[in-house]
């Protein structure tokens, strides 16, 4: 990308607060942003080829709320990060990140946070200290389990699709807001699927298609009826995209 392209886009965040620079195949967060630490409130730099953040620089952007790295090859995201204190949606899919900073538990205004598509093992425990957390999107990463420490989220969603995990801990039906939880497309078995998420939880949308077990068996647990569970339909998600309410649900909680 041409010198004067960039400073162009440089300019016009200047004014707007917002820099969009996505598929341009960028291999190094622009550098230029270091005369925007002051104003900026929106970077989104998805679809390129960066491999790592400047340290000394991204923890600058004290006013930031959104920041999107989609699609990037991010192996590692540095501890200045979590100076972002204003920061309330982290958008980090499709990156090859293992981990999170120790002290990711400092961005305390984070509302939405994705990191579908990465290499995570584990539920990373920094995340239950994200007090004012709304949506989590785990899906896609290699994650094999649910420990007790899952009690302590306060997300309303949170999405595990397409994980490894043949094990949660009875603590996630602990979580206070929790009202969506997806679980499709892992290694459950249905004796694995704590019970308590039927009689004892929050929780009123449950989506578990793609796991080792008939939707029908969970149909015969005592506590079926309090959930709507998602099927692997296309009618049924548009219809879930469009507002619909399942009459037996309880997801008028949500509003």
């Amino acid at each position: 990308m041409g010198n004067s392209a960039l400073r162009a886009h440089v300019e016009t965040a200047q004014k707007t607060g917002v820099f969009q620079l996505k598929d341009r195949g960028l291999t190094e967060f622009p550098a230029d942003l270091q005369k925007l630490t002051s104003n900026l409130r929106t970077i989104d730099l998805s679809n390129n080829k960066i491999e790592s953040l400047p340290p000394l620089l991204i923890g600058k952007f004290t006013l930031l709320k959104s920041l999107s790295l989609n699609n990037n090859k991010l192996t590692v995201l540095p501890d200045e990060i979590c100076n972002l204190k204003k920061l309330e949606t982290l958008s980090l899919n499709n990156n090859h990140l293992r981990e999170l900073p120790s002290t990711f538990g400092q961005l305390s205004a984070l509302k939405t946070l994705s990191l579908s598509g990465n290499q995570l093992g584990a539920l990373p425990p920094q995340l239950c200290s994200l007090r004012h957390l709304d949506v989590m999107d785990l899906s896609k990463n290699q994650i094999r389990s649910i420990p007790d420490s899952v009690g302590e989220l306060q997300v309303i969603e949170l999405n595990l699709n397409q994980n490894q995990i043949s094990q949660i801990s009875v603590k996630i039906s602990c979580c206070p807001r929790l009202k969506i939880l997806r679980l499709e497309e892992n290694c459950l078995e249905l004796s694995m699927l704590p019970q308590s998420i039927l009689s004892d939880s929050q929780i009123c949308l449950l989506a578990v298609e793609g796991n080792l077990f008939e939707i029908k068996k969970l149909r015969e647990l005592e506590g079926y009826d309090k959930i709507w569970t998602l099927c692997e339909s296309s009618e049924l998600n548009h219809r879930i995209s469009s507002g619909f309410r399942h009459p037996k649900s309880n997801l008028e909680r949500l509003k």
